[in-house]
């Protein structure tokens, strides 16, 4: 697989797309410490954002509240239609099981569940027959090159091969969304070139929306646009 290159990724038109997302206005404050500052963009269904900045930027927190995992001050974030920030907990559950995808640096696979039942599992929590299940998990470890590995522990597997369970457990229940942070940044530049081509290919493929978090040039890169965050303010992205 050769790696998408800027120009390349740029060709995306977000004006041609309707926006999936819309971040209103968004506040977030620890303390008197305000971390987000009156943010606001789209980004259209299709469409791969990253979200770059230094350490400290709110680029965690701004994927934490468009996640559900932190509820913003004031502001809006809407998903298709619905307002993230006003669902009760169980509404939440819900949407984040059903219409969220998220990969993590450190992977965050459940150490007791082999391969199969790792990305199995988002399918048992919505409640997909066990047939169905079977299907789409089989063919997902075939397109990713697990299906020698379904059987093995995370323990059982090199960091690559765990960024790549994780990224068939985020796509497996065909989510609008999937939020990714740092998702090469626990991997050597192999590893990582590999699991940036994934997630170009497969998000082409499958139109699903990313937002991605990254300090890395070559993450950005496969990313249709940028956003740039500096203590919780948008700015001008630097040039590569």
């Amino acid at each position: 697989m050769e790696t998408a290159s800027l120009g390349e990724a740029m060709a995306f038109s977000p004006a041609s797309s309707s926006p999936l997302l819309q971040v209103e206005e968004v506040v977030k404050s620890y303390g008197s410490r305000t971390v987000l500052h009156r943010l606001s963009f789209t980004v259209g269904a299709g469409e791969r954002l990253a979200l770059t900045g230094p350490s400290g930027s709110g680029k965690s927190t701004l994927l934490n509240c468009l996640g559900g995992v932190d509820r913003p001050d004031s502001g809006r974030i809407v998903l298709e239609g619905t307002e993230i920030q006003a669902l009760d907990s169980d509404a939440l559950a819900t949407l984040r099981r059903r219409r969220l995808g998220t990969v993590f640096q450190f992977f965050h696979l459940l150490p007791t569940l082999n391969t199969f039942e790792n990305v199995e599992l988002p399918l048992q929590l919505i409640g997909i027959p066990a047939a169905e299940r079977a299907k789409r998990v089989t063919e997902a470890l075939s397109r990713l090159g697990l299906s020698a590995r379904a059987q093995a522990l995370p323990a059982q597997l090199s960091g690559g091969e765990q960024q790549r369970v994780a990224i068939a457990r985020a796509l497996i229940h065909r989510p609008q969304l999937i939020l990714a942070d740092e998702p090469t940044g626990n991997l050597d530049s192999a590893n990582g070139a590999v699991i940036l081509n994934l997630l170009h290919e497969l998000t082409d493929e499958t139109k699903t929306t990313l937002v991605l978090v990254t300090h890395s040039e070559e993450a950005a890169a496969i990313c249709h646009r940028r956003i740039h965050l500096q203590d919780g303010h948008v700015v001008e992205a630097p040039r590569p």
